[in-house]
């Protein structure tokens, strides 16, 4: 009975819970319904968030510590503090602490981002590097006039497509060099000629680039002729498939660094220099040093039993200890004093692609406002002027345009590998002033790990200008998962004659970090003196169209 009794007390909870569950259900649908009448709204873009992270992140934390913070080589940033952590170590896993700064907050960032971390994951640090956003931003389309040169036919082949034809007098040694109008039937130099812009020498992500440094430093040289002009030796190689480079011999160990007495100008050129120039100026994102490959050259069979030059091979002879040894003709460094000598016949060499021949694509030659005076008494103008760079922005060209930009830029490259040695630069004449700066002669480059030399960094300091590509690059390299000295280690490391030994020493590639830390901030101290005094902006903003997806406004 009194289980009958409960029972029956429980139908009208049944039937309470039963009306409940439907009031549920019918909500759930409703809720639904108006949710799917909704506008959906696509997210932003990934890589929108990334370049306001980098764009918003403060540097000031770089000023904190004494009020005469140089340069030295005991100066430590953050980037250096993580450098006893393993290479692979991925930071940002937890949140960022105290301590860690701004630094975590931003690498945080960078990794939270859905486009930068697919891209980048699992990837080497340079392949991580080029996979992020910053370097995959879209670019301005190319007009007919953005192209250097152009395939003109000269004769039609018998199936009707147009045919052009190279023959040498010395059939033995070239090539018969024939292509249409597909560029797979191109050499890989000619390649490299026809993808030059306005506004860079070669793309980032090229897939002709590692065919033209693999011809650099592998295929069969039938020319060695020495290059006229400059004060050290230098030769034009030339190759079967009518493509030519330029040497640049060793002159003295890797691990040698310059006297702290030797003037800049009384400096040896560096082989290694000038191929880790090239890698450089690749991952800073600028593309305007042509490429260079390291090599191991045979003196005798790939220079003197095939050259032309007569004035070279009456300057070759054998050493003491039966090396062979040749000096050239020179202004200054081409005597038995300054010989170039394999061991006994090998010696290294850094070979940088030609550009092309100035009948085709005439280039002018512009004096560097920041020149050095070369002189071991004078000051240059700019050294005694606080005000210089005023004088500057009111004269052409660098009144008009970015031109003063991309002197800042070529400064900042500098600095990085303590370059004092860049008194003119160049630009192609088809272009006028709108267009890159080639980076050349880089020779003078890494001569000094220990000591950095501020005056580089003149004009960024006295015109308090930057590109915001360039800022927001430049602190992507100082994030510890893309550490700049990390990335260069790996860049470095595809050449061919880190077999022998690294192309920079670890004191070089530290001395790269130190020096980056330190244009940022000079470029925070810009920013400070800027609101002090009321002037005008820093960063000029050359991707202002990115963070609206569209095409940029700038370049």
């Amino acid at each position: 009975m009194k289980r009958w009794g409960l029972r029956r007390c429980s139908r009208p909870a049944c039937l309470l819970l039963a009306c409940l569950s439907l009031a549920l259900h019918l909500f759930l649908a409703l809720s639904s319904l108006s949710l799917s009448q909704t506008p959906c709204r696509p997210p932003a873009r990934p890589r929108t968030k990334t370049i306001r992270a980098l764009a918003d992140f403060n540097f000031t934390w770089l000023e904190a510590g004494s009020p005469g913070r140089g340069t030295g080589a005991s100066q430590v940033d953050s980037s250096h503090q993580d450098a006893s952590r393993p290479h692979d170590e991925k930071a940002g896993n937890s949140a960022p602490s105290l301590e860690e700064g701004p630094i975590a907050s931003l690498n945080m960032a960078t990794k939270m981002d859905p486009l930068a971390k697919s891209a980048g994951a699992g990837l080497p640090k340079l392949s991580a590097l080029f996979s992020h956003p910053l370097y995959n931003l879209p670019r301005p389309p190319l007009h007919e006039d953005d192209w250097l040169l152009k395939v003109k036919p000269k004769v039609k082949g018998n199936n009707g497509d147009s045919v052009q034809e190279w023959l040498s007098d010395n059939k033995e040694a070239y090539d018969t060099a024939q292509w249409n109008s597909s560029s797979e039937s191109h050499p890989p130099w000619l390649r490299f000629h026809l993808g030059i812009t306005r506004w860079q020498l070669y793309q980032r992500q090229d897939p002709d680039l590692q065919p033209l440094l693999e011809q650099l430093a592998t295929h069969r040289v039938v020319s060695a002729v020495q290059k006229s002009g400059g004060t050290q030796l230098k030769l034009v190689m030339s190759f079967p498939n009518y493509g030519q480079a330029l040497l640049k011999p060793m002159k003295q160990e890797r691990d040698a660094e310059t006297d702290f007495n030797l003037f800049y100008f009384s400096d040896f050129e560096r082989h290694n220099a000038e191929i880790a120039a090239f890698h450089l100026d690749r991952v800073l994102g600028f593309q305007r040093i042509p490429p260079v490959a390291g090599r191991l050259i045979n003196v005798t069979s790939e220079i003197r039993d095939i050259t032309t030059d007569r004035k070279l091979a009456r300057t070759f002879y054998t050493s003491p200890v039966g090396n062979v040894c040749f000096y050239g003709q020179c202004s200054y460094y081409c005597s038995t004093e300054h010989a170039v000598c394999g061991r006994p016949w090998a010696l290294e060499a850094s070979l940088a692609v030609m550009l092309p021949d100035r009948a085709l694509a005439p280039r002018r030659t512009w004096r560097s406002p920041w020149r050095r005076s070369y002189s071991r008494s004078k000051r240059a103008q700019w050294e005694k002027d606080p005000n210089y760079c005023a004088k500057v922005k009111a004269t052409p060209p660098y009144d008009r345009g970015t031109r003063l930009l991309d002197l800042i830029d070529m400064a900042i490259l500098d600095f990085l590998m303590n370059n004092m040695d860049r008194h003119h630069y160049e630009t192609f004449e088809k272009f006028g002033n709108d267009t890159f700066l080639l980076h050349l002669d880089n020779g003078r480059a890494f001569g000094r790990h220990s000591r950095d030399e501020p005056s580089i960094l003149a004009p960024l300091r006295q015109c308090c200008r930057i590109r915001r590509s360039t800022l927001l690059r430049l602190r992507l390299l100082a994030l510890p998962r893309y550490r700049l000295s990390d990335v260069m280690r790996e860049s470095l490391s595809r050449d061919g004659l880190t077999a022998a030994a690294p192309l920079l020493t670890e004191a070089h590639l530290s001395a790269l970090d130190r020096r980056l830390a330190a244009t940022l901030l000079t470029v925070g101290r810009c920013r400070e003196r800027q609101r002090e005094l009321g002037g005008g902006e820093v960063v000029y903003d050359d991707i202002a169209g990115y963070d609206g997806g569209g095409v940029a406004t700038g370049r």
